[in-house]
């Protein structure tokens, strides 16, 4: 086969080392070079350094976890590096370990049987991990707001039955009322705490209430759920506050994007960032859209 990378060189990465694997093409037979590095910063340094004083320009690593991160941030400014994922340079038997693990990546890398996979970069990647957050914490909402309904549900409080927002105005002004109450159950109370549509759904709304059971402890859990919420949606809003500023430098393209039927302002700003600016890296529709 050809030999498409003359000198290159093979990393496996660790959470607390790297095995790298230089190998250089002498006539038929390849020269093969080992070295183990930590993968603290100055260790990275010195990987790095290692590299340059052999003319090696070209790096290859697997896509471990998070942690090819910190050495293709040190690498990237002088070093073409190439993640890969980690279903191309799958050993085969008997080469699957720390020692054979970078010499394996490293020869399909010399011979270019390892696609490379879309990395953008830095200032992207950066941006990247704003709006990956804020998709978690969004996550995080959800289940907040699910746990919060559910400890109504066990307490007997049947209200979700009855109103399609447990969050809306008039569910609100009855959770509340639920939970800070330690008189009673008072239905003529309940039914002035309505409003707009559900004004013609008191009965319905007073007989899912009516009977419930709720001790002093189950209140003060529905306090902690309802106040993690609050929080969470005070983060998500700071965020994107946040991202208003950074995005400066894409209005154009995020206005470009929301020209598109069912994209808004925050999914096209989680668009950009995920892909990038420059299309060349996808060589069609089908491969983006598989992104």
């Amino acid at each position: 086969m050809k030999v498409v990378y003359p000198i290159c060189c093979g990393v496996d990465v660790h959470k607390t080392f790297l095995v790298a694997t230089i190998i250089t093409s002498k006539g038929i037979t390849p020269h093969y070079s080992k070295k183990r590095f930590s993968t603290f910063n100055n260790s990275i340094l010195q990987f790095k350094q290692w590299l340059l004083d052999n003319n090696c320009y070209d790096v290859c690593m697997e896509s471990t976890g998070k942690y090819w991160i910190p050495v293709y941030n040190l690498l990237e400014d002088s070093i073409h590096v190439t993640v890969a994922n980690p279903k191309w340079v799958k050993a085969v038997k008997g080469n699957k370990d720390d020692t054979k693990d970078s010499k394996w990546i490293g020869d399909l890398f010399r011979l270019g049987l390892v696609p490379e996979s879309y990395i953008p970069d830095k200032p992207i990647r950066i941006l990247r991990e704003y709006t990956r957050y804020r998709a978690k914490l969004v996550s995080c909402k959800s289940s907040e707001k699910n746990r919060f309904q559910n400890a109504f549900i066990v307490c007997n409080v049947a209200l979700d039955a009855v109103v399609s927002d447990m969050f809306g105005k008039s569910a609100s002004s009855i959770t509340d009322y639920l939970i800070s109450t330690e008189d009673p159950f008072d239905p003529d109370h309940c039914k002035t705490l309505l409003f707009r549509s559900l004004k013609n759904k008191v009965d319905a709304v007073v007989e899912s209430i009516q009977g419930y059971q709720m001790t002093k402890e189950q209140k003060e859990r529905i306090l902690i759920i309802r106040s993690h919420l609050e929080f969470i949606e005070k983060s998500i809003a700071d965020l994107d506050r946040k991202l208003d500023e950074i995005v400066a430098p894409y209005e154009g393209a995020i206005k470009l994007l929301c020209t598109n039927l069912g994209v808004d302002r925050t999914s096209a700003i989680t668009i950009i960032f995920e892909i990038g600016t420059d299309m060349s890296h996808f060589a069609n529709s089908k491969r983006l859209c598989c992104w």
